[in-house]
């Protein structure tokens, strides 16, 4: 039996190259699609995201009940004060304040020392006649300060 032996060429040691030209051009062109894909989508949010003026729709928000909760935990509805503390007298207040019905939106406005207890007190007087919509309001850091 005879043995095939192979030979390989070793030709010329050239180095290979790699071509960059054509990886800069992909690169600009995903570069390229990325900016103007992602200006659009900028664009179309803000395009479904502006007001209208229209006076029907604007009837249609739910009416505000303001509760103001003072430092020392007394209670103004609608800058009308409450005459008790206690939950029953809260919400009797609420349930007479709230001419939206189930859909008024409660806005506590506490001060920033009043008792936890108070705005506890509020939010159960709210749920107890049925006003589950309950934000509460702040001032930003730079109104503070002046």
């Amino acid at each position: 039996m005879t043995r095939g032996r192979m030979q390989f060429r070793h030709g010329g040691r050239d180095e290979p190259e790699i071509n960059l030209i054509p990886f800069i051009d992909v690169l600009l062109v995903i570069l390229i699609f990325l900016m103007l894909s992602t200006t659009y989508s900028k664009f179309t949010e803000m395009q479904l995201r502006l007001p209208t003026a229209d006076v029907d729709s604007q009837r249609d928000y739910p009416k505000e009940v303001i509760v103001a909760v003072s430092a020392d935990g007394r209670y103004s509805i609608n800058k009308k004060p409450v005459a008790d503390r206690n939950v029953d007298t809260v919400a009797a207040a609420l349930g007479a304040a709230a001419t939206g019905g189930k859909d008024s939106v409660v806005i506590i406005s506490a001060d920033a020392s009043s008792p936890h207890q108070a705005v506890i007190t509020v939010m159960e007087a709210a749920r107890r006649v049925g006003l589950v919509q309950i934000t509460f309001a702040a001032q930003s850091t730079a109104q503070a300060g002046h």
